[in-house]
């Protein structure tokens, strides 16, 4: 599950065949505001730009609820809302507010006993029996691997479906975390962050039930605009007419983003 930052993005990465796709809390805080994932986010902020990527595709999206944006009560309501909003399922944390990207130093994380009833909160708040209650736990960075395993096997006997394992650095943590957690285990691959650059296929074989990659489609976009731009900056030229294939054509852009299907539909259905 790549990580979608806004709904163009979300187009992108449907459009190449994924069937699934994580709504990225650092792609969304960098493109909305311009700031690392520092827990600035307020959840409207997060809910909107979410509904927006729900809308512009036809495949499963997994919000980023990042700490529930507050206790156990607010947990419920964010579940509820993003539930609402047509998401597939949501991630939630057990740092403590206000959160940072995972990858970072110097994060802090709240009680089990605090993030169970979190857990709690957010099963009972779903309608839909299939919205997934995706728990993530930043231990390994505050306390270590076992205390990692303790926590998700707590949160998955509280209600989560899938416990989502932050940053383990040794592949050996990898296998270790999926052995022995009593529930479906994802494992997050941030480009240049923490976690060892283990591909998906020996991902899948340890038995890993999802792998996110939630840097990626921001990474990409930003190389791809300084590179373009830097061009427009020095040779005083419009991008492609230096280098053909350094930027999608205006016919091939116009296509990505649906313009034959609004043709179609002005066709059929403005009358003159």
């Amino acid at each position: 599950m790549p990580g979608a930052y806004d709904a163009l993005s979300a187009r992108i990465l449907e459009r190449i065949g994924f069937q699934a796709i994580q709504a990225s809390g650092y792609g969304i805080a960098a493109s909305m505001l311009g700031i690392p994932d520092i827990g600035i986010l307020s959840m409207a902020d997060m809910l909107d730009q979410t509904r927006r990527m729900v809308q512009a595709v036809n495949v499963p999206i997994m919000a980023d609820g990042d700490t529930g944006f507050g206790n156990a009560v607010n947990t419920y309501y964010t579940v509820r809302a993003f539930e609402a909003a047509g998401c597939g399922g949501i991630n939630l944390e057990d740092q403590t507010f206000p959160k940072r990207c995972g990858h970072l130093d110097n994060k802090t994380v709240i009680s089990m006993e605090e993030m169970v009833g979190k857990v709690e909160a957010a099963a009972a708040a779903r309608r839909d029996p299939d919205f997934i209650i995706n728990a993530r736990t930043d231990a390994i960075a505050v306390y270590g691997v076992d205390e990692a395993i303790r926590r998700g096997n707590a949160y998955a006997r509280a209600g989560a479906d899938l416990i989502f394992v932050e940053a383990p650095q040794q592949k050996e943590d990898i296998e270790r975390v999926i052995k022995a957690i009593e529930a479906p285990v994802s494992i997050n691959l941030a480009d240049g962050g923490k976690t060892p650059a283990v591909s998906i296929p020996e991902l899948q074989k340890m038995g890993a039930a999802r792998v996110s990659v939630p840097v990626a489609t921001i990474f990409s976009a930003a190389k791809g605009m300084i590179d373009a731009l830097t061009l427009l900056y020095e040779k005083r030229e419009t991008p492609s007419a230096v280098r053909p294939d350094c930027m999608l054509t205006f016919s091939a852009f116009t296509d990505l983003v649906g313009l034959p299907q609004y043709q179609d539909l002005s066709n059929v259905y403005v009358k003159s």
